[in-house]
């Protein structure tokens, strides 16, 4: 970790992560969300507002201070009391079965091991818990320009946003970790470029 990952990444992110058109694509996300939640990837809070007044608390994981920092506003306006539980969504310091759901808003681009992430997930949700996720990742198969692209770009994507990969698949990975995917919408966010915008949005189950 340098200055500009501890420093600067997480004040680009925050900009990036505000963006307007964003914004409904949270609250898609958040929709369904009750009781005990686990967040990954909190970043600077961007969720907080979208949060349903059936969720009861919220358990953010977020590695970085200075991210969770910038959330402090925002944390202090949320109805829902949200703590800061955890650094690393790789090794989730909770029990067994602990959450009634899961949110992860592009997070897994991001996350050095995203499997170990969502196996994590898996462990720490009650049996019948779902996961909430909008993930950026690889173009939809078919469209080979926006792949190649993708894949050309990426070493310098990684460097710039921390580490944000852009050929990952946010479906396969969740089938990997053992999920049960119950609800995708793949699609491109409008007004960005499509390396950057191929979203997957949906929910997943932990039987």
């Amino acid at each position: 970790m340098g200055f500009y990952t501890d420093r600067i990444v997480p004040r680009i992110v925050n900009l990036a992560c505000g963006a307007k058109v964003a914004k409904p694509l949270r609250r898609r996300v958040c929709e369904g969300l009750r009781g005990e939640v686990v967040e990954i990837g909190f970043g600077t809070g961007h969720n907080v507002p979208f949060y349903p007044p059936e969720v009861t608390s919220v358990a953010a994981i977020e590695p970085s201070d200075l991210g969770w920092k910038l959330a402090a506003d925002r944390v202090r306006a949320s109805p829902v009391p949200v703590r800061r539980a955890g650094l690393d969504g790789q090794s989730l310091p909770f029990e067994d079965d602990s959450f009634d759901a899961a949110l992860s808003t592009w997070t897994l681009c991001t996350i050095p091991d995203p499997g170990a992430a969502l196996r994590e997930l898996r462990r720490v949700l009650k049996p019948g818990g779902t996961l909430h996720f909008v993930e950026h990742g690889l173009a939809p198969e078919g469209d080979w320009s926006v792949r190649r692209r993708q894949r050309r770009l990426e070493p310098l994507n990684k460097r710039l946003f921390g580490g944000c990969h852009l050929t990952r698949q946010p479906a396969d990975m969740l089938t990997a970790a053992g999920f049960t995917i119950t609800a995708l919408d793949v699609f491109y966010e409008k007004g960005a470029p499509k390396f950057l915008a191929a979203d997957s949005l949906g929910t997943a189950i932990s039987l």
